[in-house]
């Protein structure tokens, strides 16, 4: 049976309009799902939207609408989103789905039966635009001396009848989870980070805080059952959309096989909801926690963080218009450290078009297919005896695969890439070095064998690549001649074979900015 992986990106908030950093995500989660469904795993990817909340129902106030016909509407934004940039999910869920609304009940119930939630009084700070509560200590103080939120966001002092979930009780647990499961959180600044606000600063008596759980003031969200003069606090209600799409309350077959195999993608803005209230609402309600939760950086551009009232927010449809899919997917796994803030600039994506995707790999395999179709009659030949060399590059493949398993382990993407690229790099130097259009002269069969070898090394980086640049790689695979049925990992031990006829070879990697190149692939 084959080994279980579940890997999630955030629900996105249908308030919001696509972006870059939503895309960001996205590629990353498909990234690894490809990866792992290639190394054998039985593989869920989940995405979807957030819908319930005091934003969107005053969103939809503002338009006229119903809250729900604005999510339709917006939900669709990202499923479109989703579609454009080539993502396998298997699912998409949305938080207005009936099946969600039994899962959130469902999980409401047991918190209660197990008496982690309770019925008080709240008075705090609250920010509407982060759905979130703030304590006094933890505001700062804006230009004109008002309140604000960590995030920036303006605070309003609300007091409402409220339920509560007993998060108190639960600090010690949760620092028994990460002294246990140090990988639970990644990267390990953000596992620090959560590790110190769990325990407190010495000497505080009370580090974790119940939290309100629920709200009165506004009725768009689900119902709490049994009282539904309140709905759910929305992160209650969003966290839940995890087990919601493996068939939670039910014990189905994807539960037993999936949780907690399972992996949930964010951004380092909500790290804190599920790394302490998401295992403290399962821990709870007696359900195992996930294997690992990854929060990675933000993207700024030319130096600028992305902003509404900037306007700086990059469309990335409009950058896959511009720079074609895989180059873009390619350079968002490759530009910065996973886990890392980094800097969108347009000059940066076009040098790792030309200078990589197209010098380096594509012209490494336009190089040697197009020898082999003007000489050779598109046949690839039969090795010889391999070369010290030839061994060597080919044991730099061998490394390939589990040197981009341990990468990808630990999302640590653009390590996986230069992996790869390190042999791509190797495998250019060997082509200059063996100069197979000089054998063809003076060594015939030496040339044969260095042309094999360029054609296993070259299946090798385009199997490896096939999680970062999906159609660009299987370009590369169809001109190896390699079936469809032979280009997961397992494949990779099986060498390919001369005497094959190779198609006609044609470039994939074109240039940017170069008018003659057909748009990117």
């Amino acid at each position: 049976m084959n080994k279980a992986f579940y890997i999630t990106t955030p629900i996105y908030y249908v308030n919001d309009k696509p972006h870059i950093g939503h895309a960001y995500t996205t590629i990353a989660c498909d990234v690894l799902a490809r990866f792992k469904r290639l190394d054998g795993y039985d593989v869920k990817f989940l995405t979807g939207t957030d819908e319930h909340g005091q934003k969107v129902a005053k969103a939809a106030a503002d338009k006229g609408i119903t809250p729900l016909q604005l999510c339709d509407q917006n939900s669709q934004n990202f499923r479109d989103l989703a579609a454009t940039l080539g993502i396998s999910n298997d699912d998409f869920i949305r938080t207005t789905e009936e099946r969600h609304k039994k899962a959130c009940q469902a999980l409401w119930k047991t918190l209660e039966a197990n008496g982690a939630i309770y019925l008080d009084k709240y008075a705090g700070w609250y920010a509407v635009r982060d759905e979130a509560f703030y304590d006094e200590g933890e505001l700062t103080k804006g230009p004109n001396g008002e309140r604000l939120a960590p995030s920036g966001a303006p605070v309003e002092w609300v007091e409402e009848e409220s339920y509560f979930f007993n998060l108190s009780k639960w600090r010690e647990k949760l620092l028994a989870l990460y002294d246990s499961t140090p990988g639970f959180i990644g990267p390990k600044s953000r596992f620090n980070e959560v590790y110190s606000f769990v325990k407190g600063r010495e000497g505080d008596a009370q580090p974790l805080r119940d939290i309100s759980v629920s709200r009165t003031t506004f009725s768009w969200g689900v119902p709490v059952p049994g009282n539904d003069k309140h709905i759910m606090y929305v992160w209650i209600d969003a966290l839940t959309n995890y087990i919601t799409a493996l068939g939670y309350p039910e014990q189905t077959p994807d539960f037993a096989k999936f949780w907690p195999n399972a992996m949930h993608m964010v951004g380092k803005d909500i790290i804190r909801f599920h790394c302490v209230y998401w295992p403290a609402f399962l821990m709870a309600a007696n359900i195992q926690v996930p294997q690992r939760v990854f929060a990675h950086g933000w993207w700024t551009v030319e130096g600028q963080k992305m902003s509404k009232s900037l306007g700086n927010a990059i469309d990335p449809n409009a950058l896959v218009e511009k720079y074609g899919l895989d180059q873009l997917r390619y350079f968002m796994m490759r530009e910065i450290p996973f886990g890392n803030d980094g800097d969108f600039a347009e000059s940066a994506i076009a040098g790792r078009i030309n200078g990589e995707l197209a010098n380096e790999f594509g012209n490494l395999a336009q190089r040697f297919l197009s020898f082999i179709g003007k000489n050779l009659g598109g046949v690839l030949p039969e090795p010889g005896e391999f070369a010290t060399e030839d061994k060597e590059i080919l044991a730099a493949c061998k490394k390939l695969l589990p040197d981009c398993c341990a990468a990808m382990d630990a999302q640590a993407f653009n390590e996986a890439l230069e992996a790869i690229w390190a042999v791509v790099r190797a495998a250019n130097g060997y082509v200059d070095k063996q100069a197979p259009w000089t054998l063809r002269k003076t060594d015939p069969a030496r040339m044969n064998t260095v042309l094999y070898v360029l054609a296993e090394v070259t299946r090798h980086i385009a199997m490896l690549m096939q999680p970062f640049v999906p159609t660009s790689a299987a370009k590369v695979l169809d001109q190896l001649a390699v079936p469809a049925d032979a280009r997961d990992f397992a494949a990779l031990a099986t060498p390919i074979k001369g005497g094959i006829t190779l198609p006609t070879p044609t470039g994939v990697f074109p240039r940017y900015g170069d008018p003659k190149a057909a748009k990117g692939a």
